[in-house]
């Protein structure tokens, strides 16, 4: 096991920040207002030459029973005992509040090593909040900057010095290995995204079997994208759970607005996506907005109806669901949907099957020969219109050129005058000749090269 540090302290001290700066990407939200950061979230973190397992975790808070914020401490309670060190982040220009002596005594309670560090102490701002965390007795305060990337060498120093004699040499090469693992075996990538409220943290909690993220009755739970390294059966899955993406009529807090974007950069990152609805509310219009953003990017998409154990009249809908996938999203027919329930487990096993099943689809390669077989096929079914000037438009050659999506190149001497009825003509009959339903269908337009022509010569 890699050695773990947990980041910890009270809300907007700049853990998130300090995370993003020792991992070395922008993982993790950051906004001035307290409190952005809610699930535990875990990366690989470099600092010199020596390599750990960092923990962000949410900003501690006195919680009542029952709450979120219960729910909250419990999840930085967990990730605290699980850690091998502490890096405890005060604010240096606020100075010690009694929220950070409140919790210093949970941290006392710890066998763990508590490393103090006091953020945010570009210039001289924080100098008297520095002095004063000496009080707490967990020795000497780090100052840092971790906006500015200031005084992570002194962090180093103690890091080395206290907490890593006997690891560097077992977690120096964390990277390394971890691409190597890659190349071998790259895991899928897997993104749960919907609309507020759907069960989306639910779900992912029975896909790993612990109640690894926070759920809860309220709507907006979970703010930025999870990602969670998984195996399902053997096969290796980086799983990204997602915040609610609401309409964008209604976004109007800044926190907000960026865990959206921070859901659209997953499903761009993304190979399948699972959309996951509400059995009570089937396919509303911001549920299609989601599912065409993630058919123009190009993933492969997989629609989840959650609750169904709770639901009413069936059939109806499942009938309704058809109908609006099918007039809706004309661009990908025959798109994989499972009737699941997150809370029993209800079908969960049969959505991985789905999930599999769309992703071989996604890579499928079809032989140059038979394209070509097919393209004659259909071109003497329904020839192409007529070019502007009248002319008759030939499709000479068609290949693939890659998969993740399907994407073909057909040349014709007049790509420019091809109608988008015929495309969807020709879009339509790959998905149905070939089994390509669900997935979406690309075509390019390409003109044969000209022998005669003199750039070409030259």
């Amino acid at each position: 096991m890699p050695f773990t540090i947990a980041i910890v302290g009270r809300p907007n001290v700049g853990k998130s920040t300090l995370f993003n700066r020792l991992v070395g990407s922008r993982l993790a939200l950051v906004h001035d207002q307290p409190g952005v950061t809610r699930d535990i979230r875990l990366g690989n973190a470099a600092l010199g030459d020596l390599s750990f397992q960092i923990i962000d975790t949410a900003g501690l808070e006195e919680a009542t029973p029952h709450s979120l914020a219960e729910n909250i401490q419990y999840q930085t309670e967990k990730a605290i005992a699980q850690a091998d060190a502490i890096l405890f982040v005060i604010d240096a220009r606020a100075g010690i509040t009694p929220l950070d002596h409140h919790f210093v005594d949970l941290l006392r309670r710890q066998k763990t090593p508590v490393i103090i560090v006091a953020n945010k102490c570009e210039g001289n701002a924080g100098e008297s909040g520095r002095l004063e965390a000496y009080a707490l007795g967990f020795g000497d305060p780090i100052d840092v900057s971790a906006d500015h990337g200031l005084g992570l060498d002194g962090l180093y120093d103690a890091l080395e010095s206290h907490l890593l004699p006997a690891t560097n040499n077992l977690t120096a090469n964390i990277d390394s290995t971890h691409e190597t693992v890659d190349e071998q075996q790259r895991p899928l990538q897997l993104a749960i995204v919907g609309r507020p409220n759907t069960g989306k943290s639910t779900l992912v909690n029975r896909l790993i079997g612990e109640q690894r993220l926070l759920t809860g009755p309220e709507p907006g739970v979970t703010r930025d994208a999870i990602q969670l390294d998984w195996n399902y059966e053997g096969r290796a899955i980086r799983l990204v759970d997602t915040a609610g993406i609401r309409r964008r009529s209604k976004i109007k807090d800044a926190v907000e607005k960026l865990s959206v974007a921070d859901t659209y950069r997953a499903i761009k990152l993304a190979e399948v996506v699972v959309l996951v609805m509400d059995a009570a509310a089937i396919l509303d219009k911001q549920e299609l907005t989601i599912a065409r953003k993630v058919i123009e990017e190009g993933r492969a998409l997989v629609v989840a109806v959650n609750k169904w154990d709770m639901a009413e009249s069936k059939k109806a809908i499942l009938s309704r669901l058809r109908d609006r996938l099918e007039d809706s999203l004309p661009q990908v027919r025959e798109l994989p949907t499972v009737t699941i329930s997150a809370k029993t487990g209800l079908r969960v096993g049969a959505l991985m099957g789905a999930v599999f099943d769309i992703y071989e689809l996604w890579n499928k390669r079809i032989q140059t020969a038979a394209l070509n077989q097919w393209l004659d096929i259909v071109t003497q079914r329904h020839p192409p219109p007529l070019s502007k000037q009248k002319r008759r438009i030939k499709l000479r050659y068609i290949t693939q050129i890659k998969s993740r999506p399907p994407t073909y190149a057909v040349f014709t001497t007049r790509p420019e005058d091809i109608p988008d009825s015929y495309v969807r003509y020709l879009v339509n009959n790959l998905r149905n000749d070939f089994s390509l339903g669900g997935v979406p269908i690309r075509i390019v337009w390409r003109k044969p090269d000209n022998p005669y022509d003199p750039a070409r010569r030259s």
